[in-house]
């Protein structure tokens, strides 16, 4: 009798694709992929450590699975990822209900683990690697329209505030080869958009293969798929990269490219290794090579020292870059970094207040943005049925904007269509269908 695996996935998009290269070292083992977590033997959840609230959404969850466990006793409860890496000993020691921790770079022994667990033994398997890219994996993935590919692992530029080199280990980068063949795959079963991850994708080499290099190998793959990727650090965005990006009319005229403060010297202790001013001249330079195209950013509020000069300084950057969207957060001090010796001397308070000035100016800035856009043409590709009503269909632009169309029993999902912008809001667009596009053989220019 085969065993039923259920997973709960936090975090990232890196996380998402972790989790279904899990799912296929499962079914090539034998287990099968369940949605019902009353129905599992095995209960997985893939955990992100990034900042102190995520870290407590798991132990959380894990109160519902002691519940759980009390009416099937034999249940293998285990916690997968970044949060696994970190806090492995308490996971197991304190948190009894725990049987398996496993980290990043160990996930081939999963079985192997899932086993013992059974048997009644903990396991733990939480070493890091240079080498594992899990190159001959297939992902398990349901049909759909997007998929994620990991193009890299680790990272090494150790950002005081980050764990993910200590949780998810050094860079190493996968053969471009078996990423093309994956797309190719993916190609074959229909999907529509692909993107490519690393926690620093600029840094992907492959031999004498760089970045640039795997993004228009993708994009040669099916010129009906749209390529993405995430995330870029500002220090290796090259002229190359951004000359591929605009010869290749199916990669996505949408870079998200952090920024984490204005400050310099806020920067400078982050070991961001840029300063603003060489920031705004790499975005000036994308502008120039890549017309049309939409960024967006990562911004940390309250970071240890910053006075309010600092973050006056990141509201400065907002209003000269005009990001199209911006992932805002107080800063979250994480034990084992560098930034956590530093202390963390923002008052919560102050933080708060901060956050909020720079959501709402990101709201007002992405309301003006995507108000310009009114009485414009855009390609959209169509996701399916908006989640608010039956009677709109819902899409995305190639810069990455939510776009909202009447429904057309004419259109389906994975369909292009060019649409007018009759309407914006900081979030969203509504358009009126103008056609449905024939993607052909040699695929289509994704921008109106």
């Amino acid at each position: 009798m085969r065993s039923n695996v259920y997973i709960e996935t936090y975090g990232c998009q890196m996380n998402v694709a972790d989790s279904e290269l899990v799912m296929g070292i499962l079914k090539n083992s034998g287990y099968e992929i369940t949605k019902d977590i009353n129905n599992a033997d095995v209960v997985l959840m893939n955990t992100c450590s990034i900042r102190e609230n995520a870290e407590q959404r798991i132990y959380g969850r894990l109160g519902n699975f002691k519940n759980l466990k009390t009416g099937k006793s034999n249940l293998v409860v285990g916690i997968l990822g970044c949060m696994a890496e970190r806090l492995r000993k308490d996971l197991i020691e304190e948190k009894k209900i725990v049987d398996i921790v496993i980290g990043p770079d160990e996930y081939r022994k999963l079985p192997e683990f899932i086993s013992v667990a059974i048997n009644g033994e903990k396991g733990i398997g939480v070493q890091l690697s240079r080498t594992e890219t899990y190159d001959d994996i297939i992902p398990y993935r349901e049909d759909g329209l997007q998929a994620w590919i990991s193009v890299m692992r680790g990272c090494d530029k150790f950002c005081t505030f980050c764990v993910v080199p200590f949780t998810r280990g050094r860079e190493r980068s996968r053969a471009l080869d078996s990423i093309v063949n994956e797309v190719k795959q993916l190609s074959e079963r229909e999907f529509r958009e692909v993107t490519l991850l690393g926690q620093n994708v600029n840094s992907y080499l492959d031999g004498n293969n760089d970045f640039a290099d795997l993004l228009a190998a993708a994009a040669s793959v099916d010129k009906k798929i749209r390529i993405r990727f995430t995330t870029s650090h500002p220090q290796d965005l090259s002229d190359k990269l951004l000359y591929t990006i605009a010869e290749y009319p199916n990669i996505c005229n949408y870079i998200h490219l952090p920024v984490q403060s204005g400050s310099n010297r806020v920067l400078q202790l982050m070991n961001r290794t840029y300063t603003i001013e060489h920031y705004l001249k790499l975005i000036e330079k994308a502008k120039q090579i890549i017309p049309g195209v939409s960024f967006s950013t990562d911004i940390i509020s309250g970071f240890p020292t910053e006075t309010y000069e600092d973050h006056l300084m990141t509201l400065e950057v907002m209003r000269q870059v005009k990001y199209d969207g911006a992932y805002m957060f107080k800063y979250s001090a994480r034990e084992g970094t560098k930034a956590y010796k530093m202390g963390d001397d923002v008052p919560e308070d102050v933080k708060t207040k901060r956050l909020q000035e720079i959501i709402d100016l990101q709201q007002q800035i992405s309301s003006e943005k995507n108000q310009q856009l009114v009485g414009m043409e855009e390609i959209i590709l169509v996701e399916g049925v908006s989640r608010k009503s039956d009677n709109f269909l819902a899409g995305r632009t190639d810069t990455n904007k939510v776009a909202i169309v009447p429904l057309d029993e004419k259109i389906k999902t994975g369909d292009y269509v060019r649409i007018k912008i009759n309407k914006a809001t900081s979030a969203t667009l509504f358009g009126d269908i103008i056609e449905i596009i024939d993607a052909g053989e040699n695929g289509l220019a994704l921008t109106a």
